[in-house]
């Protein structure tokens, strides 16, 4: 009888983690259009939580700039609620450059072209499902 039990009990842990395992996954494509020029690299940053959100990505990277614009695809993203961050980092030192009173001096923006008030965007304004492929393009 001890071991039916533990046979049962291996049978439903191999079937739970095929589950999770066999979750969708899917392609987040980031098109950011209209920047000041083709200088430095755009830094783009993938969240998944409203507790993260631009301060820890989930998935991040940088592209080169050409013709304005830079187009990267984060591959086999999770079904899931997620929001999009970028700054065009123009003179390549890896961070947002701020003003005496930190406003920003480099052109960044988010998923859903969301905008800050006063300080930066908002997870609310900037989240979105995720539950198939997805294309988001930020103007700048």
């Amino acid at each position: 009888m001890n071991v039916l039990i533990k046979i049962v009990i291996a049978v439903i842990l191999s079937f739970v983690s095929y589950q999770s395992e066999a979750q969708e996954k899917y392609n987040i494509t980031i098109t950011v259009e209209e920047t000041d020029s083709n200088d430095g690299k755009m830094l783009l940053a993938l969240y998944n939580s409203e507790t993260n959100f631009l301060e820890t990505s989930y998935k991040g990277t940088k592209s080169d700039i050409v013709n304005n614009m830079c187009t990267i695809t984060f591959k086999n993203v999770p079904e899931g609620t997620y929001a999009v961050s970028i700054f065009h980092d123009e003179n390549n030192n890896e961070k947002l450059d701020t003003n005496f009173f930190g406003i920003p001096k480099e052109d960044y923006g988010c998923s859903n072209n969301a905008k800050g008030f006063m300080g930066p965007p908002k997870w609310e304004d900037a989240k979105f499902q995720l539950k198939a492929n997805k294309k988001i393009t930020i103007t700048l």
